[in-house]
């Protein structure tokens, strides 16, 4: 069977091959991603006008959440399935893909009613004004009527990797940004359906991609297939997946308290120029991020699994070798930032005084973020074995124990650069903490693994 074949090749072929097998596809999904965002911006402003560019801003922190809940479940639901592969229990496997379904069903609904219901308050409290408000209730509208396809074409994409499939979790991402532009430029451009055109295509590309990833997993010839008796929740396998899934629902939320914080800091300290030079920045900041999750998404089934099998050396290595690629792709990041960073923002604005802010907000922004990437993996590391505390800790104090009173206290002593200059400071601040936590853990593997020697 091809397929159990797919999974027992995560325990034997050389780890090296199996990261490139599994990271390059997700590195392209996830790339592809952020481009499609950029794309689908400049659409927006150069049809619909500044006042949408600035509503879709204000639905940012929005979609965040919802990825944060699917990101719970399908994270969560990945995990648990590599690390049952590993032990080679199918059926507690098969089990989880049919829990992965309903509670992607559960969660999208209760999330959309809750939003439809307090949808103005919640946008205002985002940050939008009298001006920005319609486009960013129009969008939203449409984008939680199909908020379940959404949350269902993210856990089904994290279990297709978990399964031996990277290759085709690739392929749904590909079809639906490929489909996403196409329909956004035909609903915008040609039939001017406005902003809510583009949530439109967002929701029709995500559903013919779920329609796909159905098909696959209709089929009983697969290792993990859905039938009959898998969908009932079972309160152990609900409580592992939410367990292991909370640290990437937290990483997701805190995110969309930070935009929020920081907007608020640079409109205080900069004026709504800042805010655009910080909203520039932070764009390619997330491209070249992009890359990073993309590795910590292929080593997550190659961990899971080998922590599974108790293959520990392997583990190890996989590790290893996604710090140093991840490091590798965000000096070359660095780089490019350091050297030519009027270009880079010479791709959002024409506009001087922004071209200015926005290219010495990308120095500082950059200053030390090649560190960024050891951070990310050693979180996600954990989380890929089940130590799920470590791995919130960590995946916090980036974010909410360092950039949150940094980007505080920092502006009260040095205006506008303090603002910039606390991401830096917390990068490099979480960075020191991480690395201290890793070899105390790998100390304990390796007098473990003495003792049962003995």
């Amino acid at each position: 069977m091809d397929n159990k074949k797919a999974a027992l090749e995560l325990g034997t072929k050389p780890v090296g091959a199996l990261l490139w097998q599994y990271a390059l596809p997700a590195i392209v999904a996830m790339v592809a991603s952020s481009l499609y965002n950029i794309i689908d911006r400049s659409v927006i402003g150069q049809v619909v006008g500044p006042e949408a560019i600035a509503g879709l801003g204000i639905t940012f922190p929005f979609m965040n959440l919802s990825a944060a809940f699917g990101a719970c479940v399908g994270v969560g639901a990945s995990t648990c399935i590599s690390v049952k592969l590993g032990q080679r229990d199918y059926q507690t496997a098969q089990h989880l893909l049919g829990n992965t379904v309903t509670l992607n069903l559960v969660i999208g609904l209760l999330f959309m009613v809750v939003s439809m219901l307090f949808l103005d308050p919640i946008l205002r409290f985002f940050g939008a004004s009298d001006a920005t408000l319609p486009y960013a209730r129009e969008f939203m509208q449409v984008i939680l009527a199909g908020n379940m396809v959404t949350h269902m074409y993210f856990g089904m994409n994290a279990v297709l990797r978990a399964s031996g499939k990277p290759r085709h979790a690739m392929y749904s991402v590909l079809f639906t940004v490929g489909c996403n532009i196409v329909l956004v430029v035909m609903f915008v451009w040609w039939f001017r359906w406005g902003i809510r055109g583009a949530a439109l295509a967002t929701v029709m590309s995500q559903s013919l991609a779920l329609c796909w990833q159905m098909w696959l997993f209709s089929r009983p010839n697969e290792l993990l297939h859905l039938k009959r008796g898998i969908y009932k929740l079972k309160a152990d396998l609900v409580r592992n997946i939410i367990a292991i899934g909370i640290s990437p629902f937290l990483m997701q939320a805190t995110s969309c308290v930070i935009v929020i914080f920081m907007n608020n800091q640079f409109v205080r300290y900069g004026g709504d120029m800042a805010v655009g030079a910080y909203s520039i920045a932070n764009s390619m900041v997330m491209v070249f991020f992009m890359f990073v999750m993309g590795v910590t998404q292929g080593m997550q089934p190659i961990i899971g699994y080998n922590y599974g099998a108790q293959k520990f050396d392997r583990m190890l290595r996989c590790l290893w070798l996604s710090i140093a690629v991840g490091t590798v792709i965000l000096l070359i990041g660095w780089t490019l930032s350091m050297l030519f960073p009027r270009e880079i923002a010479r791709l959002f604005t024409t506009d001087e005084t922004l071209l200015q802010l926005s290219a010495r907000g990308l120095k500082i922004d950059m200053l030390v973020f090649f560190v960024v990437a050891s951070q990310a993996i050693i979180t996600n590391f954990f989380q890929c074995i089940g130590k799920v505390r470590v791995s919130i800790f960590l995946s916090l104090s980036r974010q909410l124990f360092m950039l949150l009173p940094m980007a505080y206290v920092f502006p009260l002593f040095f205006g506008l650069d303090g603002v910039w200059f606390s991401m830096p400071a917390s990068d490099f601040g979480s960075f020191a903490m991480t690395i201290p936590i890793l070899m105390w853990y790998l100390r304990k593997i390796k007098a473990n693994e003495q003792t049962s020697h003995h």
